[in-house]
């Protein structure tokens, strides 16, 4: 390789792109952190020797000077309710003083890794994590492993949990969540409720699915398997969901879905196959994002609160990164909004077309 010290002085990326690591691990070495591997030390030590290189002494003031900056890695932005959280965060840091820089990892992995070592580069006073890996039902070693490795040196807050982490978490009561809607369809009559959406891998879905099993022998009422659709959390599981659901011998009278996307596909499929709601068969469903209000009949919806959501979440990354102390598990409180997507229950009827 040609010395990167010909043309221009040695960096920390020069470091890291000879030895086909990080820059954040070269960084990780020459503070003498431990969560690098020997064969990886040795080898960034060589190089360091080899360029008798040494940061210089603004790259290590940057260590010891507050950024103002708190990095927020989302699943997927394109999704309503990720973009209501992020909003009411970057307005909840604003009123603190405070800028947000957003990463969207698709749901992907391997983008969530690549996200926390960008922003550990960047030196974020603190992370906040909305979704992915966080809503794992069961924690993903390898990335609570990375999670350790950022949390030695910047404080991390989920929407969900890491289990073995240092993490703090601010959570919607997802149980609480779906007691409310429950209880709101069998104030209504219904006794036949169906769920689509959602994987029971996902600890905010599993939940609510154990409180929908809770509720439902609690009020003497049959638990039916095929009343479950498990499927994702777009449009297309709800449409296809439903599809299925109106398939069935004996078809529910209310349906709960798992998010505003999955409801408004389940509401086309309903209206493509000629029911009224919620004349014919209520539709509900979680996030309540401006997406509920859009709909036609608007959507009955879980709120979460989301400026609230949003302050918790900046507040506990902010005290976090001061050394304040601060809960490490905190609940927001969601609440339900009636609109005209559910009704009572009554003897359901087509529309007359077709009829």
């Amino acid at each position: 390789m040609q010395n990167p010290t010909e043309n221009k002085a040695i960096t920390i990326y020069d470091i890291a792109k000879e030895a086909g690591v990080s820059p954040s691990t070269v960084s990780r070495v020459l503070t003498n952190n431990v969560n690098v591997r020997q064969e990886k030390r040795e080898k960034i030590q060589g190089l360091i020797e080899k360029y008798n290189f040494t940061p210089n002494a603004m790259a290590r003031g940057l260590s010891d000077t507050k950024s103002g900056v708190i990095g927020i890695v989302a699943a997927d932005v394109r999704n309503p309710y990720y973009a209501e959280v992020f909003v009411a965060c970057e307005n909840a840091a604003r009123e603190a003083g405070y800028t947000v820089l957003l990463c969207n990892s698709l749901s992907v992995t391997e983008r969530e890794f690549l996200h926390l070592e960008m922003l550990q580069q960047q030196r974020v006073e603190a992370v906040i994590q909305l979704g992915g890996r966080a809503d794992d039902l069961v924690s993903n070693e390898e990335y609570v492993e990375r999670v350790n490795q950022l949390t030695a040196t910047i404080p991390m807050v989920v929407t969900g949990k890491l289990d073995d982490t240092k993490c703090y978490e601010v959570q919607i009561d997802a149980e609480q969540a779906a007691e409310l809607l429950i209880e709101h369809l069998l104030g209504l009559g219904h006794r036949k409720i169906a769920l689509i959406g959602g994987r029971k891998n996902v600890t905010s879905t599993y939940a609510k699915y154990l409180k929908y099993r809770e509720l439902l022998e609690k009020h003497g009422i049959e638990y039916r398997e095929e009343y479950v659709i498990d499927g994702s959390y777009d449009y297309e599981t709800g449409y296809f969901g439903m599809n299925q659901v109106l398939e069935l011998e004996d078809i529910p009278t209310a349906v709960i879905a798992i998010n505003d996307f999955a409801a408004a596909g389940a509401v086309r499929s309903a209206v493509d196959h000629g029911y009224r709601i919620p004349q014919d068969i209520s539709i509900v469903g979680y996030d309540n994002t401006q997406l509920a209000n859009l709909m036609i009949p608007k959507m009955t919806s879980i709120d979460y609160d989301y400026a609230t959501l949003g302050r918790k979440l900046i507040d506990t990354a902010i005290a976090a990164a001061r050394g304040r102390k601060v809960p490490r598990h905190q609940k927001v409180t969601p609440s339900l909004v009636v609109r005209e997507s559910s009704g009572q229950v009554a003897e359901r009827r087509k529309t007359e077309a077709e009829a």
